[in-house]
């Protein structure tokens, strides 16, 4: 299945956050990933457990994409940070999720 791929304004923030070639990455990442099947758990894409970001996960190397599937075949990217070791960060602040 296709979907039209969303960033809300503060993902657009998070990706904003990023050296430019990081961010190239994040997006060419977004784009190979979620525009189709982003529904479909793959070693990269993640059902997540309950919690405040989103319900999504795609990895790409350190970096963490969180997003939701809406019911109009959208997928909406609500956060993008990076991970060290077993610490997540969004816009260089620590997140617990």
């Amino acid at each position: 299945m296709e979907y039209r791929v969303s960033l809300t304004e503060s993902a657009k923030g998070d990706i904003a956050h990023f050296k430019v070639q990081e961010q190239r990455i994040i997006v060419a990442g977004i784009i190979a990933h979620l525009k189709v099947d982003a529904e479909i758990r793959t070693r990269k894409k993640k059902p997540l457990r309950p919690n405040p970001i989103a319900p999504w996960e795609l990895r790409i190397d350190k970096f963490r994409v969180f997003y939701s599937i809406e019911e109009t075949d959208t997928v909406k990217v609500v956060a993008v940070g990076h991970k060290e070791h077993n610490e997540l960060f969004i816009r260089g602040k620590k997140v617990q999720l």
